[in-house]
């Protein structure tokens, strides 16, 4: 039996590809890559969806975390980005050299993906799509179900592995199409198309930017920009603010052991990070903004706690006086606000600004 490999987001396009791919009798498996920079669903988890629906349509599954090789992606992007920080050729282009790899060592005959043609402006256009896959050395072997009768037949349709006359020649961004199909083939419960990459999102971008500006940034550095507030203290320093609960628990388990811990000692409040230069000016103002983000922001003095991950000796006390909001403000990592629509330069190359959300593959 011929056995084809799918790229499965999780998302409702990668379900029908699928479904259409299984109803010509071909065995398939699918391979889901995701990344710190993945907001496919309200939780954050494209892994979780795929897997969901790889249960469902009973195809086996393998995840992969392709956060650092996007990371290096993201410091020389060899196409270029989008309108933020999206690199989003050479993310796919990634992606199907992962998927060819798996390929090849699981003997699937092609690869075959949820992308319909002209969905997004920079990877799901025509002369994209054939550059991701001679790029990625596989011209021929990647499959587009949904959109094949606009595209040139591939080796599988050619060597007769699969009849092409029952693939689909969906084209543009309306999705009223693929909300048919889910009816035709009985699927509910599918995933919204909304959310995407943080990598399209301005204000990550602006983080991303500064972060890339002022350092070599890790994993663990990407997977902090998704939490809380970020201030720039310096080109070495950083310092990161939790807003809920949930946040306070992220950074704690995000904290290096060379990082500084700030909480308030006697009432709940945020939990803070100080990244970089741990001086006693950075201490104290590392503080004093903790308890401005505080319940005790009025008095004029809050105990604020400090430890390092895993002090035993449960850290020291030091005793601030909250620092004025407008100064704390001034050094927030925050994309500025545009003046105007005039300030906008409408001369910009499209072919590289148009954002390109993550495709559901």
């Amino acid at each position: 039996m011929t056995k084809a490999l799918a790229l499965l987001s999780g998302g409702l396009d990668s379900t029908l590809a699928i479904e259409v791919i299984k109803r010509q009798g071909i065995d398939v498996e699918a391979l889901n890559i995701v990344t710190s920079f993945c907001r496919c669903t309200a939780a954050g988890s494209c892994k979780l969806e795929a897997i969901k629906v790889s249960e469902k349509l009973n195809v086996p599954i393998k995840v992969i975390n392709s956060t650092k090789d996007m990371l290096e992606i993201i410091k020389k992007p060899k196409f270029g980005f989008g309108k933020n920080i999206n690199p989003c050729i050479d993310c796919r282009i990634n992606l199907f050299r992962a998927a060819g790899k798996y390929m090849r060592e699981i003997d699937a005959s092609f690869i075959f993906t949820g992308e319909v043609l002209g969905q997004r402006p920079m990877s799901q256009r025509k002369e994209a799509m054939r550059k991701i896959d001679s790029e990625a050395d596989l011209t021929g072997y990647v499959l587009r179900p949904l959109c094949a009768k606009h595209m040139e037949p591939t080796i599988p349709e050619k060597e007769g592995l699969v009849d092409r006359e029952k693939l689909l020649s969906i084209k543009g961004r309306s999705r009223k199409e693929q909300f048919q199909l889910a009816d035709i083939f009985e699927i509910k419960d599918y995933r919204c198309p909304a959310g995407g990459c943080a990598l399209t999102d301005p204000e990550y971008a602006h983080r991303m930017r500064d972060l890339m500006k002022y350092s070599d940034p890790s994993v663990n550095d990407v997977n902090l920009l998704n939490v809380g507030r970020h201030f720039r203290v310096d080109p070495k320093t950083k310092i990161i603010m939790g807003r809920r609960d949930e946040d306070n628990t992220r950074l704690e388990s995000l904290a290096k052991e060379s990082d500084l811990i700030f909480f308030m000692e006697k009432i709940q409040g945020p939990l803070a990070i100080l990244r970089g230069e741990l001086t006693d000016a950075n201490i104290q103002l590392a503080a004093s903004m903790t308890a401005s983000y505080s319940k005790e922001q009025d008095q004029n003095l809050a105990s604020v706690k400090v430890m390092t991950k895993g002090d035993e000796e449960g850290g020291r006390v030091l005793s601030v006086a909250p620092k004025n909001m407008d100064e704390i403000r001034a050094m927030m990592i925050k994309k500025p606000l545009k003046k105007s629509a005039k300030s906008i330069d409408k001369r910009q190359d499209n072919t590289n600004t148009k954002c390109d959300q993550p495709v559901s593959v």
